[in-house]
């Protein structure tokens, strides 16, 4: 298995940085993907970096990482609270899953409090903004 990690993203993620940063930051996708690989290659560990505001592609990516990915970095976004179809693909991955929020969904509205990845996931990451994503590289490095 090669050494290489999905960071998968889910819907609106793609305004990060325009989008509520009083909750979600400045920072913008692409920051985060660079400050992402540039930790990974301290770690020896490639990157496949993606975001959809689509449920199937996010599971098209799912499925892709079950042959090459020795782990999965996932922000479902809001598909965290509603979607059994992501629940169900990363239950076809083997390898380990780590679900990151870059708020703290446990301070928020209550329906966020529930998240149906959180089944399927190794760890969990909430609140510590945009680095809990290279936080959760230390979980495979």
């Amino acid at each position: 298995m090669s050494k290489t990690i999905y960071v998968l993203n889910g819907p609106n993620l793609n305004l990060l940085g325009k989008r509520q940063p009083e909750i979600y930051g400045h920072e913008t996708l692409a920051d985060v993907e660079q400050k992402v690989r540039e930790r990974a290659a301290t770690f020896g560990l490639e990157i496949v970096f993606f975001q959809s505001n689509h449920e199937g592609e996010i599971i098209d990516k799912i499925h892709e990482a079950r042959d090459h990915a020795q782990g999965i970095i996932i922000n479902p976004a809001a598909y965290t609270h509603t979607s059994v179809a992501i629940l169900d693909a990363l239950n076809t991955f083997e390898s380990p899953v780590v679900e990151v929020h870059i708020s703290n969904v446990h301070k928020r509205e209550s329906f966020r409090h529930h998240s149906y990845v959180s089944l399927r996931a190794d760890a969990v990451i909430a609140g510590m903004g945009t680095l809990g994503y290279r936080a959760a590289l230390e979980y495979f490095a």
